[in-house]
């Protein structure tokens, strides 16, 4: 067991109408505390988005999600947000939200190798 890490993750998810509460998963954000980890994946289909949402602004998905990315890295063009600990700013970015780009609940899990979790995620939930 001591060769395992905790690890919370959360599906990113892109909402065209809010109000409508339907979704498509985006991408995956994944922190662990102890490995030093904060990281996000997302991938924009823009012919399913096109299909599923009627007219959407495919760079107005991307700048958010870049923005969530700077976050996530902790970099000063994130803005002050970035300038929090991991453990904030990964709270900040998973709070529940009424914007387009969505949450799911939090996840925890228990894996020597969270990096590798990330891209299973992804790969479950997203591709």
């Amino acid at each position: 067991m001591q060769d395992k890490y905790t690890y919370e993750y959360a599906v990113i998810r892109w909402v065209p109408k809010v109000e409508r509460e339907e979704f498509m998963n985006i991408g995956v954000i994944l922190f662990s505390k102890h490995k030093k980890l904060l990281s996000l994946q997302y991938h924009i289909d823009e012919k399913r988005i096109q299909n599923f949402g009627g007219e959407t602004d495919i760079d107005e998905i991307r700048s958010y999600l870049d923005a969530w990315d700077l976050i996530a890295q902790g970099v000063k063009e994130g803005g002050e947000i970035a300038c929090l600990d991991r453990a904030s700013r990964f709270r900040w970015l998973t709070a529940s939200k009424s914007t387009i780009i969505q949450c799911s609940k939090v996840h925890p899990g228990l894996h020597p190798n969270p990096e590798e979790v990330l891209v299973k995620l992804f790969e479950r939930y997203v591709m």
